[in-house]
């Protein structure tokens, strides 16, 4: 394989830790899903999923059919959980494949098990009920009738039930949380009034996991705190004023590229379209092959720095589809073909994802996961 003009690398150390960090959270007893949705958050699914069910994750989750299915071309043993929808149509490879399938429509739970009838294996349900976020998940009025559809099919297991939460990373208030959980054991007591065991009742979340220990029940399911990403500055706030020791964290991707040319231009001349920068002096310029089409923000134009020789070296000009112009005039020793930081850490400085959200007004899941996913994704061993 050539050399990649732009690269991730996937610190497995870091990872490991993370899952450490949140094992030793929750306890040995309790059941915890990495959720690897999304090439796991931009960092690569196949290589963080790798890692994962090598030390701590018992189950993985994912968005979609899809998703999963690469994870059983990794020969990986452990049960994956699809948090999104599958189509009618490919229910019957569910099945097949024996994914535990996250259900909230009558007709997904119709042609489960016509589906599952026909090849004589069980179909694994988890329900999503409401409780508050208002996008998947069936009311609390609904819920029996469905639980009582499942009850009548033989080869349809209710193996799990769950909720999310729609206001515990964005706030340090967390009274609406608090109403969804209890909305949750609510639906809990009706189930058990109607002798419905569910084995598995999960509910929490990275931000969940790290503040609120009576969220976890059976399983938790870690997102972007597998990745050494805080949820929010809110999530850090509440952790501190709850009195509780700040779990530690540390991020697991460092995103590069390389110098593909230097250049200077004479002062007064218009950098990149749009003539949006102009410069003052005599400027060295660096091109680097990376821009908006592998993910790096056109919102950081003319706002962002990269690293190079562990240095700041702004942007300037727009980022274009393909390439970004930054200034080097203050980095002397800059040269063709030098290693190029553009999220992580580099000698002593260091760019973080809630820093380039910061400047793109987004947040860091945003930054690191949409890093197009045809990018390299590189395991370091430390």
């Amino acid at each position: 394989m050539p050399n990649p003009l732009t690269w991730v690398e996937i610190e497995r150390g870091a990872l490991t830790h993370n899952l450490k960090e949140f094992r030793r959270l929750i306890g040995k007893k309790r059941t915890l899903a990495a959720v690897v949705k999304a090439n796991a958050y931009g960092h690569g699914i196949s290589q963080v999923s790798e890692i994962a069910v090598q030390t701590e994750a018992d189950w993985l989750a994912v968005n979609s059919l899809e998703e999963a299915l690469i994870l059983q071309e990794k020969k990986i043993k452990k049960p994956i959980l699809v948090l999104g929808y599958v189509p009618i149509s490919n229910l019957k490879t569910a099945i097949k494949h024996g994914f535990r399938l996250t259900v909230y429509n009558r007709e997904t739970i119709q042609h489960l098990s016509k589906e599952a009838r026909k090849i004589k294996k069980r179909a694994l349900l988890h329900l999503k009920v409401e409780t508050g976020t208002n996008r998947q998940g069936i009311t609390e009025e609904n819920l029996l009738s469905y639980v009582r559809r499942i009850k009548q099919e033989p080869y349809l297991k209710l193996e799990g039930l769950s909720t999310h939460f729609a206001n515990i990373e964005d706030t340090t208030d967390h009274s609406y949380a608090q109403c969804q959980l209890e909305k949750f054991k609510r639906i809990l007591s009706i189930l058990q009034k109607e002798r419905v065991k569910i084995p598995i009742r999960h509910t929490a979340c990275t931000a969940a996991t790290i503040l609120f220990p009576e969220t976890y029940f059976e399983m938790v399911r870690v997102g972007i705190g597998l990745y050494g990403l805080w949820p929010s500055k809110e999530t850090y706030l509440s952790c501190l004023q709850n009195g509780k020791k700040a779990i530690s964290l540390k991020p697991v991707l460092t995103w590069k590229t390389r110098i593909a040319q230097i250049k200077t231009v004479p002062a007064g001349s218009f950098i990149g379209y749009g003539c949006t920068f102009r410069t003052s002096r005599k400027t060295r310029l660096a091109i680097l092959p990376v821009g908006y089409y592998d993910g790096y923000d056109r919102g950081l134009s003319n706002l962002a720095y990269v690293l190079i020789n562990g240095k700041r070296a702004p942007v300037r000009g727009r980022i274009c589809m393909n390439i970004t112009l930054v200034d080097v005039t203050d980095i002397p020793q800059a040269k063709l073909e030098d290693e190029v930081v553009l999220l992580g850490k580099q000698d002593k400085e260091k760019i973080t994802a809630e820093y380039l959200a910061g400047l793109c007004g987004s947040i860091n899941y945003e930054i690191v996961s949409r890093i197009n996913s045809e990018i390299p994704r590189i395991v370091i061993h430390r």
